[in-house]
């Protein structure tokens, strides 16, 4: 690590933590100066009774509110501007979202349309949004995305079947509430898959180009309670010590990877997500032992730290043998998990190509450890379905 190097780390977001906090998003309404709440959340967690919580608080307060819900994974362009239209029709001045990754990046999206106007296209790529959008509270509902605490938003462009990045601090959640309590409900593949999804932001934030000691440190520390905990929070959801370990890791690897970025696996996972849609953590989880596989050339000494961060008895190993050591704990833990393969969910052999060229135009490409083509985005695609 370099100390004189000169770095930038902001955290645009206040947090609150704990069992519970989620009740007090009506007093963090009022504290925002809001009247009336677009609440954008998803079928499920309006089907698991989350969103009933939400709406007691905001009456207690005389928040009036809408709900909208049409949202899916990998949410969508057209998701955004249905949202935007109704909090319009609504007169919202503040927007709630409770849910995963999908229904924070979407009301992030909306908050765009709403004070700037356009197509949420036009705001695609680092600091095109001006001025801050409508004030946002975000209450995860999974361990994963990091989402109410970076100032990115990744949305599916319909027509050019195309993930992109809108990002900004000023688009950073106002509150994030995060409770344990919520994520209790969610099913083992979705907390496996959206755990793997957080593990892969700090393993990406800690071995990016642009990692930095704050970063590294933040990463380090999610790393361990991610894989400590998931296992337990995937077979036994309702054990509150593993949520809480699990959402304290996803909320750490948030603040690591949106101050340093992430690389080749998101590269690729965003690629197939955009193609096949499907779900992002689960094309994170197949392909992040592949790339680390890859990269352990290039990052020995953080891959041997990460290996020991996870458990692995080390002791008596040179540092390469400790890097691989870390991607085969990876690897055993996407088996212990049950997760599915790219055969499995769906990528047919003949899109290796498309899915390595979308992969390699990426922009975080550049963050990759190790120089990545598209000839190597394609080998990993390849070694990747051969499971």
């Amino acid at each position: 690590m370099e100390l004189l190097n000169s770095f930038t780390f902001q955290l645009p977001t206040r947090v609150e933590f704990g069992l519970g906090v989620s009740q007090k998003i009506g007093d963090e309404a009022v504290n925002l100066g809001g009247e009336c709440a677009l609440i954008v959340t998803d079928p499920g967690v309006i089907k698991a009774g989350i969103i009933d919580q939400v709406t007691s608080s905001l009456k207690q307060t005389d928040i009036s509110y809408s709900i909208f819900s049409d949202i899916e994974p990998n949410p969508r362009d057209t998701s955004v501007e249905k949202g935007a239209e109704i909090a319009r029709k609504s007169g919202a001045d503040l927007l709630v979202a409770v849910g995963g990754g999908s229904a924070i990046d979407t009301a992030k999206g909306i908050g765009v349309l709403l004070t700037h106007g356009g197509a949420i296209q036009y705001y695609e790529g680092l600091g095109k949004v001006s001025r801050p959008i409508t004030p946002l509270i975000a209450i995860p509902t999974t361990a994963g995305t990091g989402s109410e605490v970076t100032f990115w938003a990744v949305i599916t462009d319909t027509e050019r079947r195309f993930k992109m990045s809108v990002g900004s601090p000023l688009i950073a959640p106002k509150v994030a509430l995060v409770d344990p309590e919520v994520t209790k409900s969610l099913p083992p593949l979705l907390t496996a898959s959206t755990g793997m999804d957080a593990l892969t932001h700090a393993i990406e934030a800690y071995t990016a180009t642009l990692a930095n000691p704050v970063t590294d440190g933040l990463a380090l520390y999610a790393i361990e309670l991610i894989s400590s905990h998931i296992r337990q929070a995937t077979f036994n959801g309702y054990d509150l010590t593993a949520r809480s370990g699990m959402l304290l890791g996803s909320l750490i690897a948030g603040m690591a990877f949106g101050n340093s970025d992430v690389a080749a696996v998101h590269c690729m996972a965003e690629a197939v997500g955009g193609l096949y849609d499907i779900p992002h953590g689960i094309a994170n989880a197949i392909l992040l032992p592949h790339v680390m596989e890859y990269n352990a050339s290039s990052c020995g000494e953080k891959y041997a730290r990460i290996a020991s961060v996870m458990g692995v008895d080390t002791s008596g190993l040179g540092q390469e043998e400790s890097a691989r050591k870390a991607v085969a704990a990876v690897m055993q833990l996407t088996q212990d998990l049950k997760l599915p393969t790219l055969k499995e969910v769906g990528v047919k052999e003949g899109d290796l190509p498309e899915l390595a060229r979308r992969a390699a135009a990426n922009v975080s490409v550049e963050s990759n450890p190790r120089k990545v083509t598209f000839e190597d985005f394609l080998k990993i695609f390849r070694k990747a379905f051969l499971v």
